[in-house]
């Protein structure tokens, strides 16, 4: 099953998403919202026969979750990364934050910002809650999970230097691709097997098993749930592979007019271009 989160006629609402269309959740079951209706993924899927109310490519695609909670983002998830980056192995994730006002849906522009001249593209899949919990076992950490995105967790690499915490680095305006919808987790059993790729103006640039994560999402959900407990709608993105343009030679940053895109393999494609800030 894939969920969404969109805006038609002015109206922003979720559904699912089909073939041919959006059959519009937002219309017949009470859930203010995706994240809400997360928790009760059976009534959402008792939708699937219905005709869609919305084509694909008459809506606005938003965030998967607008309203998420909470956004961690990891670094160095990937020993590729580590490595090409320099960086001593961890003893435990490195954890950022992010806003939920700083996502952007499927289709709509990346935002560089004005004052940095080294916008950086991150391809990575994004892991989005459905069951609440604190103190997660490992054992029970994937019965917490309702699905997956692909997420771009494009950063500013200059503002990265300006202190050793990265928080205001993720701060800034539209720089968070996040979609384009999420694949319910009965869907992707087995994640080790599938292929994250990104491309920049159709060049591969990144391109990843997802088995080959230093810290697996079982690990990221029970060490997270330790600090903080985790909701539905929160959101944990695992990390960039390597290949990110700040390690090219030349570098590679974004510009305005790109093209950049998310695939990984039984998800989807995040697709998006990117603007210059107003």
């Amino acid at each position: 099953m894939r969920l969404c989160s969109f805006v038609a006629n002015g109206r922003a609402s979720y559904g699912l998403v089909t073939d041919t269309g959006i059959v519009d959740a937002g219309r017949r079951l009470a859930a203010p919202s995706l994240k809400q209706a997360l928790a009760d993924l059976p009534a959402l899927a008792k939708l699937a026969g219905e005709k869609p109310d919305h084509g694909l490519d008459a809506v606005q695609w938003l965030p998967v979750i607008p309203d998420a909670g909470k956004v961690f983002s990891v670094l160095l998830n990937y020993e590729a990364l580590r490595l090409e980056a320099g960086r001593p192995k961890l003893q435990f994730p490195h954890l950022l934050t992010r806003f939920a006002d700083t996502q952007v849906g499927h289709k709509a522009a990346l935002i560089k910002p004005k004052i940095s001249n080294e916008f950086d593209f991150e391809g990575e899949l994004a892991v989005v809650i459905g069951k609440p919990g604190r103190n997660i076992a490992r054992a029970a950490a994937m019965e917490h999970v309702a699905g997956y995105a692909c997420y771009n967790d494009a950063t500013p690499r200059d503002w990265m230097r300006h202190s050793r915490h990265f928080t205001l680095a993720k701060s800034f305006p539209g720089t968070g691709g996040f979609g384009p919808w999420l694949t319910t987790r009965d869907a992707l059993p087995d994640l080790s097997k599938s292929t994250l790729t990104t491309r920049l103006n159709g060049e591969i640039m990144q391109q990843a098993q997802l088995g080959n994560f230093t810290y697996p999402v079982e690990e990221l959900i029970s060490y997270i749930s330790q600090a903080t407990p985790l909701n539905a709608g929160d959101v944990i993105c695992t990390g960039t592979p390597g290949g990110c343009g700040y390690k090219r030679s030349p570098p590679r940053f974004l510009k305005p007019g790109d093209d950049i895109s998310v695939s990984i393999d039984g998800i989807g494609t995040l697709s998006n271009t990117v603007a210059e800030e107003a």
